[in-house]
């Protein structure tokens, strides 16, 4: 019979406060009226419990805040983490998924994918199969958890780790990034020293941290530098290819464009490299261009791209690595991890003409 416990919650899996000891699967089960049997299946993640009654009995258990016992480290080959991205179909989400293959593999742990449509927050059918499973942990790519969420992953024992968080999470809450102002920073101190004043930005999703972070850095550069920062040559992304083209098609429609396009992504970057050329435009000789990222992609464009490295494999090693701890009653030395960014300087950036 499971039983709860009382003892402190690692990071990534916080626990409101409680008074009194904590009730037992009987005390959850003669409350609602239902068998113990039912209970445990529940908390296991069984499926074989009509609807009307899980909810009944997930009610009584987020109502109590029991916490199942944390297991020891599952058997070797038995583990399951879920990989949860936001949105799959780039080549950042397979320098994700490696560094996870490659930390999850060293431990003898199998990786699972899920996908949310670009949504950043799990719906609820997620969080039913993934308990139903259940894996050892999860992992969340540029999305977060709802309170609600957190509580039954809390109540199962299973920790979460959020990579490249797409906010701010809360304090208790295992993250694993990169230095995203910096790298903006960089990029666009590179095109000021280069001699460049009209630098223009595209940037991702308005809704992500990082994106965000990235234009910070951006702006700051321009700033120190004495550049007054033109908001019509801030144009808004998505990271992919699509939207680098679209909006290099619009700044460099402008009388007076830009003399160099920072890029918050690779791909977007391969956005910018394709409408140049469409426009009879030479990179870098008429406009210079830096990425974001340092996919392997990056060196094989023509010119070479210049960008800011991301380790996204190392990211995503040590972020499952860091759930993998968790998982086996480990508490990880450091959970709030921020790995540093560093400009690499290829061909596609020159003065300005």
């Amino acid at each position: 019979m499971t039983q709860g416990t009382t003892s402190p919650s690692p990071p990534g899996t916080p626990s409101p406060a409680r008074s009194g000891p904590p009730p037992t699967i009987a005390q959850v089960a003669r409350e609602i009226g239902v068998s113990v049997p039912t209970v445990s299946k529940v908390l296991n993640g069984r499926a074989d419990v009509a609807p009307a009654t899980r909810r009944r009995v997930e009610e009584a258990l987020e109502r109590h805040q029991y916490r199942r016992r944390r297991p020891g480290a599952p058997p070797d080959g038995a583990g399951l983490v879920d990989l949860v991205f936001h949105q799959l179909g780039s080549t950042w989400s397979m320098e994700i998924i490696r560094g996870v293959e490659r930390a999850a593999a060293a431990a003898r742990t199998s990786v699972i994918l899920s996908e949310l449509g670009g949504e950043h927050r799990p719906p609820r059918t997620w969080l039913e199969t993934t308990l139903a499973r259940p894996p050892v942990g999860v992992l969340l790519v540029a999305s977060q958890l709802t309170e609600t969420q957190q509580r039954r992953l809390v109540s199962r024992a299973i920790p979460f780790v959020v990579i490249d968080t797409d906010g701010d999470t809360p304090a208790d809450v295992p993250t694993v990034g990169s230095d995203n102002w910096n790298g903006g920073l960089a990029a666009t101190r590179h095109l000021v020293e280069l001699g460049h004043r009209r630098i223009a930005a595209i940037g991702g999703p308005s809704d992500m941290l990082c994106s965000r972070a990235r234009l910070d850095g951006y702006r700051s550069a321009l700033e120190t530098a004495g550049i007054d920062v033109d908001p019509g040559l801030v144009d808004a992304g998505n990271f992919y290819v699509e939207a680098g083209y679209a909006a290099t098609r619009r700044l460099l429609d402008r009388a007076d464009r830009p003399t160099a396009i920072f890029a918050g992504s690779d791909m977007q970057a391969m956005g910018v490299l394709r409408a140049a050329q469409e426009l009879g435009l030479r990179v870098p000789a008429d406009l210079s261009v830096v990425g974001y990222d340092d996919l392997p992609i990056a060196r094989w464009t023509s010119p070479a791209l210049t960008t800011v490295r991301q380790p996204l494999t190392e990211m995503a090693s040590a972020a499952t690595r860091i759930v993998l701890d968790l998982a086996a009653g480990v508490r990880p030395e450091v959970t709030r991890v921020n790995l540093a960014t560093e400009l690499i300087v290829r061909e596609s950036t020159a003065p300005p003409p």
